[in-house]
């Protein structure tokens, strides 16, 4: 088959791909959440020792490495709850969502309200309008809406590294928090009940008369909002205790770690330049998603497979493999088929590459962070490519880089 002009169908994926890798074992799945849990024990305890170091200069320094390191150790809880809300983490849904829940509440993630968008994200990956997260602009409404903004990201690339920094800070400090609050970056058509995604409507993961769920689904939004309630005010409880800077460094200095990994959203910088709206989700989310040679798709040349292959794998090393459980190692064949458990994600995806060919992309040679402001930096809309004998393309929208004429 030619990986350059036909996508294998989503069944002779499967088939190529050993059967033993579609099968969850709870065991397992525990084995690598009590480990998990076991870190982030032992880096708390270690952390309560701090205080008692002399100097003052050591104590920042400790601090800073227990903040990373328990992010670390967070996103990895978080990626086992992200397992539970797939079916991936084992057989029994009941126990996937009752783990799920308790995970992704104690990083003050709303679990149900994630799983249920998160899965439509997966249904329309890549699709340039029913995508619930991801989507970017086209340049198409660039032009009829925002000309201002048109022009000023045709000169996007000519800014100064410094300017670059500091928006990737604060869209990393902010991201994911206002993504859960109202939905951005989602697409125009990504409502359940295919009505028009309208920003000023309540959009909100955590409201039971969100637009984003089904009347049948409000239950879960308020089971949902109990685990976070849940976790907030044991917080509240261990502040009483500890003393409230105790548990900012504790915890709110890891979560921010966490969700700089994770998040994402479509994030206005007012500090930076008013009229100025920025698209990129951050870290592992947004880099799974975005690169130049990745495509979106129109409602008319979309398949789901297409959409899952436009998904990129990265790597961050030890720290992607161990404390992240490979999910950004091996994201493609994720998208493909979500059942399949994080530890059988390489042998599957080793499986299905000779089928993939050039559609298989990677960018595991590339340092994580330079990768993140690279293509922060540069992809800011999308466009489809115009034929020589047509003015119309063929469907798929690539990311316009100034300076590349391809």
């Amino acid at each position: 088959m030619d990986g350059q002009n036909q996508s294998p169908t989503l069944d002779q994926l499967k088939k190529a791909i050993p059967p033993e890798c579609f099968v969850s074992s709870l065991t397992t799945s525990l084995l690598y959440l009590v480990r998990d849990v076991i870190y982030a024990t032992v880096l708390v305890a270690l952390a309560l020792q701090i205080d008692s170091i002399p100097s003052q200069s050591l104590r920042v320094v400790a601090w800073t490495l227990y903040m990373f390191a328990q992010g670390c150790v967070g996103t990895g809880i978080w990626i086992l709850g992200h397992e539970c809300g797939h079916g991936a983490f084992s057989k029994y849904e009941k126990v996937n969502d009752f783990l799920g829940w308790l995970t992704h509440s104690s990083l003050l993630v709303p679990y149900f309200s994630w799983k249920i968008t998160h899965a439509r994200h997966h249904r329309y990956t890549g699709h340039i309008t029913k995508d619930a997260v991801f989507v970017p602009e086209t340049e198409d409404d660039l032009k009829n809406h925002n000309v201002s903004r048109f022009n000023q990201l045709l000169d996007m690339a000519e800014e100064t590294s410094i300017v670059t920094i500091l928006r990737l800070l604060q869209h990393q400090l902010m991201g994911w928090q206002l993504y859960l609050i109202f939905n951005l970056t989602a697409g125009k058509q990504s409502l359940p009940n295919g009505e028009k995604l309208e920003p000023r409507r309540d959009m909100s993961h955590f409201t039971m008369s969100s637009k984003l769920f089904l009347p049948s689904q409000k239950i879960l939004v308020a089971i949902s909002d109990l685990g976070l309630l849940l976790t907030l005010g044991s917080l509240w409880l261990a502040a009483q205790h500890l003393g409230y800077q105790k548990v900012a460094l504790l915890y709110f200095g890891p979560y921010l770690w966490v969700h700089h990994w994770l998040g994402k959203t479509f994030l206005a910088l007012p500090l930076l330049a008013r009229a100025l709206t920025i698209t990129p989700s951050v870290a592992i989310t947004y880099l799974h998603h975005t690169h130049p040679d990745v495509p979106h798709y129109t409602d008319e040349a979309w398949t789901y497979t297409k959409g899952a292959l436009g998904t990129i794998d990265r790597s961050v090393g030890f720290i992607g493999r161990h404390f992240f459980h490979e999910i950004i190692d091996y994201h493609v064949v994720h998208h493909l088929f979500p059942r399949i458990p994080f530890y059988h994600a390489e042998e599957a995806t080793k499986a299905i590459l000779p089928l993939l060919g050039s559609q298989y992309v990677e960018a595991k040679e590339e340092w994580f962070m330079q990768s993140l402001f690279s293509t922060f930096k540069s992809c800011q809309y999308v466009a489809e490519k115009k034929g020589a004998q047509s003015s119309k393309g063929d469907g798929k929208l690539f990311w316009v880089i100034k300076g590349r004429s391809d």
